[in-house]
């Protein structure tokens, strides 16, 4: 989890500025689903998450 805000911090939080707490919102989400759906990570197989999970169920 700790690395996970560490990233967040480094790819939205630090790049962006925000004009309401509904913008930041609205904007954590999209940055949500971009790491879990989009974004690859080198310790998943160059997968992203929920690509990486699927991989297991389809073996399964």
């Amino acid at each position: 989890m700790e690395n996970f805000f560490g990233i967040m911090k480094s790819e939205l939080l630090y790049l962006q500025e925000f004009d309401s707490i509904d913008h930041f919102k609205e904007k954590l989400e999209e940055y949500i689903h971009y790491y879990n759906h989009l974004r690859i990570k080198s310790r998943l197989k160059r997968k992203s998450p929920i690509a990486y999970r699927a991989s297991f169920e389809q073996a399964a």
